[in-house]
């Protein structure tokens, strides 16, 4: 069916707004519901001014900066040091309707609390937007550079805001000794969490290249449990997404190159010992969805036994274990990952998020979306996906936030 109150959505947006209800239950995440869920998007991201790096960054790297290029035919082209040279979008014109509205949202904190509530959000975690480029660069001084620019002016803008309004502080992990600085120093701050890129070296993959199950990076790892602070890896980090070309280019760069490199760390902190010896840290990965947990926790524990003669180190519990107990997945829509979620114990390690502003997320009918995917769930197994859980990892104040709730109703 389709809400009588969403007939104005533009026809490109329409199927947002289908629902099979909520028929039975309790409590929904329905706006106007003041019994809702805590509804707690765990991924979400900010809009960066197009200059922020450029005005704050020392003079040295500001020609090496993502920038676009118009060439001799007037083609504009997209610059990275990292990413391979790509045409840039030139097509604003085209966004209408809701599509526009998401390409002008999240620039201000105020736009985003009325944004939220429209949306029947209680708080949210941020990730960088146009700052997801940061790692893209072999550089580790360059990279930290602007993850410093970015975590400042993060924690300037939404530092106010961060009982229900939380930037993950960005750091660039290539460079041990600059990442324990700058862990120490965002945790200082008052941040609730760290980002870190999927792979620490940026590019193609390399067995000359460092990665987070070596012992070189376990003084970062000690440095993480000291802060307390959880840890996450988001989408298109670490290396290239747009891999692919051409017809059905689209596609697959989001599965293949985007999506599923965010196993690897997650591998990594399971298979390594990394959470043995850190059993306090908490980690997630963010965007990828949660369709590939239970497989990718299934073929961990196969090759750790199939494979015994090379697994080292020799674990107490199984890699799948460490993910269980202290590791997490996000997802806007993904009913397969639910459909599992329940069979294969994994309720407390899924999160829900409507990836504000961006166009693959559900805002602004997060809503209607949650009731095509949860009818099947109980109340309490609900009500984890869309708050609790990233209530517990995050460290968000679940009173603090009800009360927040209560007081702008009334």
């Amino acid at each position: 069916m389709i809400e009588e109150t969403n007939q104005n959505v533009d026809v490109n947006n329409r199927w947002r707004t289908a629902t099979p209800g909520h028929q039975g239950w309790q409590r929904t995440a329905r706006p106007d519901d003041p019994n809702r869920y805590l509804m707690i998007s765990t991924d979400c991201h900010c809009n960066e001014p197009s200059g922020l790096w450029a005005e704050r960054m020392d003079e040295k790297y500001r020609k090496r900066l993502p920038h676009i290029e118009t060439d001799e035919k007037g083609v504009k082209w997209m610059i990275s040091e990292g990413w391979q040279k790509s045409r840039a979008p030139d097509f604003a014109f085209k966004f209408e309707g809701e599509d526009l509205e998401r390409n002008k949202a999240g620039y201000d904190p105020q736009q985003r609390i009325a944004d939220h509530a429209r949306d029947g959000i209680d708080a949210e975690v941020i990730f960088p937007n146009k700052g997801l480029l940061m790692w893209a660069t072999q550089d580790a001084e360059f990279g930290a550079a602007q993850c410093k620019v970015y975590n400042d002016w993060a924690w300037e803008m939404f530092g106010p805001y961060n009982s229900f309004m939380s930037p993950m502080a960005a750091v660039m992990t290539s460079d041990v000794n600059l990442a324990i600085a700058e862990i120490r120093r965002v945790a200082k701050m008052g941040f609730r969490g760290l980002t870190l890129p999927c792979k620490p070296i940026f590019g193609n993959y390399d067995s000359r290249h460092p990665n987070y199950n070596l012992a070189m990076y376990e003084p970062m790892w000690q440095a993480i449990d000291e802060v307390g602070l959880p840890i996450t890896f988001h989408i298109s980090t670490g290396r290239d997404p747009r891999a692919a070309r051409k017809d059905g280019g689209a596609v697959i760069n989001y599965v293949s190159h985007s999506l599923s490199p965010t196993i690897e760390p997650i591998a990594n902190l399971c298979a390594s010992g990394v959470i043995e010896r850190h059993p306090k840290i908490h980690f997630a990965a963010i965007e990828c969805g949660i369709g590939w947990v239970p497989w990718a926790l299934d073929a961990m524990d196969e090759a750790y036994r199939k494979h015994h003669m090379w697994s080292f180190p020799k674990l107490p519990k199984m890699p799948s274990e460490y993910f269980r107990s202290n590791g997490a997945t996000t997802f806007q829509e993904d009913r397969v990952g639910l459909d599992l979620a329940v069979k294969y114990d994994l309720v407390d390690n899924f999160m829900w998020a409507n990836d504000y502003p961006h166009h693959e997320g559900v805002w602004p009918h997060s809503a209607e979306s949650i009731e095509r995917q949860m009818g099947h769930l109980s109340e309490a197994q609900r009500a984890k996906i869309l708050g609790l859980n990233a209530a517990r990892i995050f460290n968000f104040d679940v009173d603090g936030l009800l009360q927040r709730r209560n007081t702008a109703i009334n």
